[in-house]
Parts: structure tokens; C-alpha cells; sequence
């Protein structure tokens, strides 16, 4: 199952098609994505045998929305990826290392971002979004938590993330449209196996990112295992889960975002999202 969101009503999404959830349940479900995720099995098992019939309006990808537009908690993990790790000059962390990116910074797949002062980085993730209400998980359970998975950008201002002892990481990953996600909500049983996708993130059409999934260090259940013995997590909760390595500040010299680039996030089996960025006017 994909879960889309189209002019701000959540949509199942098959192909190039979409059924409206609102009407094609009668009213019965919610056109809310969110009042939605808190009703999450019981979506699942509508949406198993919704007909062909109702899947009546056409997808256009420049008008799909975030598809969790308004999370309560946005979870992020830094130095997840053994390669980032040793970019960055560190070992790999032995406990998951994690911050927040505030609410506010979540927008959809197709966006414009203004660039604030300073050095605007990228980092493509997979992000997990959580189903039901989640507390002390197992990991060998963490799964049915998971009410599916999307592509992210931790869009990141470095200056701003540094400053300080200790550094300013959430204020810095939150400024406005600094995390874009979708293009879609996929469920695990939609993927071959949702512990190893390919991620890929571009640069003006080069590649700057590439790894799977499979090589993180923490893999989804046991952070969400990890998370849930200490936040009671809720429906819609985000999970960044961490970046491969090829970010801009650890390049040589090190390479940040301008107005007119094009960045590309893209996870096998999910699809992909785009940021185009600009300088807001003087």
C-alpha cells in the first residue's frame, strides 16, 4: 500500500492512479493524513479490497504533499552509516546518536527551498514512519510499529549546526523546508526486503550519495527499539535514520548548496524527491 496526500486528502496511491480515502469509504475513514495514521490497521485492511474502479484521479507528481504533514516527533540519527562515520573523522557511535528536527522544517516532495546564510548541506535518508502508539518495543517486534517508509532530505546548515559547544544540530537541520519527504508512504510488504534499499542522492544530475540501507549501524527496529525505551512514540512520528557518506562539507574543497541546484533523494522501491533552492529576496 502507498499512501499519497493530493491537495491535502490522504489517497491511496496504485500506479499512476489514486482513490481519494474520504470518498471512496463513504466518509467512513478520514481525509486527514494524519486522523488517518492514528486509524492505521484499519486503513491497511480497508484499502486491501478497495476495487480497481475507485482509484479514479490521476497522480500528478508535482502536486503531491508530504505524506505525514504534521508529525508530532521528528527523530533523527547522526553517523549511521560506517562510510559517513569515518568522513566525518569519527568511529562508528556504539549507541544510536540522536537529535530532533523540529515539526515546522517538513514539507513534500517537490519543493523550493530558500537558502538561508551560510553552508546549506545535503543528506539523503530513508525515513520510518510510525503506525501505532509504540512504547519499550522489541526489536524483533519493532516492525509492526512501522507504518511505512518514504524518502527524506536532512537538509542541514552547517554554521549554524556547529555553533557552540555542544553544536546547535536541531536548530541547524530546521530551518524552513529543511526536511522534504515522499513522494509517498510505502508499507514493508510493498518491498522485496525493507532492511537493504538502495539509496541514492544527486547533484545536478551527478551522483554525490550511493549505499543501501543495509549498511547502517542501527537498522530501523532496533532504533525504533532504541527510541521506544525511552519516548513512547506515536502515529506519524518520524525517524530520519541516518545519512550515507558524500556530504557537501566533507568534500575537497567542500561543496554547499547555491541558488539554481538540483538535488535528487531517491530509495529504491519508494521513489524519489526533489529540492530545487533559491535566494529569497534582500
Amino acid at each position: 500500500m502507498r499512501l499519497g496526500v493530493i491537495s491535502g486528502r490522504a489517497a491511496i496511491v496504485r500506479g499512476d492512479r489514486a482513490a481519494d480515502v474520504a470518498r471512496a469509504s463513504g466518509g467512513s475513514l478520514p481525509a486527514d493524513p494524519m486522523a488517518l495514521l492514528e486509524r492505521w490497521d484499519e486503513a491497511r485492511e480497508w484499502a486491501a479490497t478497495l476495487p480497481a474502479s475507485e482509484y479514479d484521479t490521476p497522480v500528478v507528481e508535482d502536486e503531491l504533499q508530504a505524506p505525514v504533514p504534521r508529525p508530532r516527533q521528528v527523530f533523527a540519527v547522526a553517523l549511521n552509516y560506517p562510510p559517513h562515520a569515518a568522513e566525518a573523522g569519527f568511529t562508528p557511535p556504539e549507541d544510536p546518536l540522536v537529535f530532533t528536527k523540529f515539526p515546522t522544517c517538513v514539507t513534500g516532495p517537490r519543493t523550493i527551498v530558500d537558502l538561508p546564510d551560510g553552508k546549506v548541506d545535503w543528506e539523503v535518508e530513508l525515513v520510518a514512519v510510525i503506525g501505532r502508539p509504540a512504547h519499550r518495543v522489541r526489536e524483533d517486534r519493532a516492525w509492526e510499529a512501522v507504518a511505512g517508509l518514504t524518502v527524506g532530505q536532512d537538509l542541514s546548515e552547517r554554521v549554524t549546526q556547529l555553533r557552540g559547544k555542544p553544536a546547535q544540530f536541531s536548530l541547524g537541520k530546521s530551518f524552513p523546508g529543511f526536511g522534504p519527504t515522499g513522494p509517498a508512504l510505502v508499507t514493508p510488504d510493498e518491498l522485496d526486503d525493507p532492511d537493504d534499499l538502495e539509496i541514492t542522492g544527486l547533484l545536478n544530475g551527478a551522483v554525490v550519495q550511493h549505499d543501501r540501507t543495509k549498511s547502517m549501524i542501527f537498522p530501523v527496529p532496533e532504533l525504533i527499539a532504541r527510541l521506544s525505551a525511552i519516548v513512547p512514540l506515536l502515529p506519524g512520528d518520524l525517524i530520519f535514520t541516518g545519512t550515507p557518506a558524500g556530504v557537501g562539507n566533507r568534500m575537497d574543497p567542500p561543496r554547499y548548496l547555491t541558488a539554481d541546484d538540483e538535488l535528487v533523494s531517491r530509495i529504491s522501491g519508494i521513489g524519489e524527491i526533489r529540492q530545487r533552492f533559491a535566494r529569497p529576496p534582500s
